[in-house]
């Protein structure tokens, strides 16, 4: 096939082939107790701290509320307030582990509005690098993640455990 692109991805092989979950995995994966396994960072009271496991970047993060609710104007004070402290707190713990220049913050909300898990309402936190929109991406329409979830994850569980 000339001229066309092949990009090795190995680890989405478990994601294809494996048995989707009924339900909601954001509501599953905390109910659970395997945080390492599911990259959970942190746990708090109304919200968690969760690795993305299809990330944008090296260390995008998720805060999400534990009980299940896909519209923003819902959450209660308490998930309002919280959200914004473990915002604050997953931006100080990035960037002691990891120095990004900057960061993208966020919410997707409903299908259209790029959410790739609509019905749970979840925060995007984006580490960004100077450069990280490099040629591979420019020109070759291909992002490269260059650290392990499983290395990161163990990086940022201990630098969110450092800051408050």
């Amino acid at each position: 096939m000339s001229g066309g692109k092949t990009m090795w991805a190995p680890w989405r092989i478990g994601y294809i082939l494996g048995e989707k979950p009924d339900g909601c995995v954001l509501c599953d994966m905390p109910k659970m107790d395997e945080d390492e396994r599911n990259h959970i960072i942190h746990r708090g009271t109304t919200c968690y701290v969760i690795m993305n496991l299809y990330p944008y970047n090296n260390g995008h993060l998720m805060i999400v509320p534990f009980r299940h609710l896909s519209d923003y104007e819902n959450l209660t004070s308490a998930e309002l307030a919280e959200s914004a402290e473990l915002t604050a707190r997953a931006v100080r713990a990035l960037k002691k582990a990891m120095k990004p220049d900057g960061f993208n913050i966020g919410v997707n909300l409903g299908k259209a509005g790029g959410a790739g898990i609509d019905e749970h309402l979840h925060v995007h936190i984006v580490p960004r690098w100077s450069g990280d929109i490099n040629f591979m991406t420019a020109v070759g329409g291909v992002r490269v993640i260059p650290q392990c979830l499983e290395e990161t994850y163990h990086t940022l569980k201990e630098a969110f455990a450092s800051v408050e």
